[in-house]
């Protein structure tokens, strides 16, 4: 399993700003997809950008996408609600798996962790197996 940038966001405040949507999830991956590398990590979540600086990102994760290859499809396969993550705070989490088919890799998994944080729903995670 490739694991990249686990972090996990503080929660702050009011919780009522996280929706029930996946479009936080599903925005980011489509950053990812573009190799916009810095725009993801801007969007990212606060304690994500804290333990990956920003031109760490950007050297993490291109070799691991790059090779992948385009996406071909994409859907949302699981999503599960926590409260609680190994080495996180307590909180308000969604774990979003993605079933992708990419170009050079057929049948992969793409986990993104999502935090909810005063602005809404941030992405803390990253894994694709």
């Amino acid at each position: 399993m490739i694991s990249i940038a686990l972090a996990f966001a503080l929660v702050a405040g009011s919780q009522d700003t996280c929706a029930s949507d996946l479009g936080p999830a599903t925005a980011w991956v489509g950053l990812i997809d573009g190799g916009q590398w810095d725009q993801s990590w801007a969007s990212a979540g606060a304690l994500f950008q804290t333990r990956m600086p920003q031109p760490q990102w950007a050297s993490t994760i291109q070799p691991v996408r790059e090779p992948l290859g385009s996406v071909s499809s994409r859907s949302v396969d699981n999503v599960t609600d926590v409260t609680s993550l190994p080495g996180a705070p307590d909180g308000r989490y969604k774990l979003v798996t993605f079933a992708t088919n990419f170009a050079h890799k057929k049948d992969a998994k793409e986990t993104v962790v999502l935090s909810c944080e005063t602005s809404g729903w941030k992405v803390d995670g990253y894994f694709v197996r």
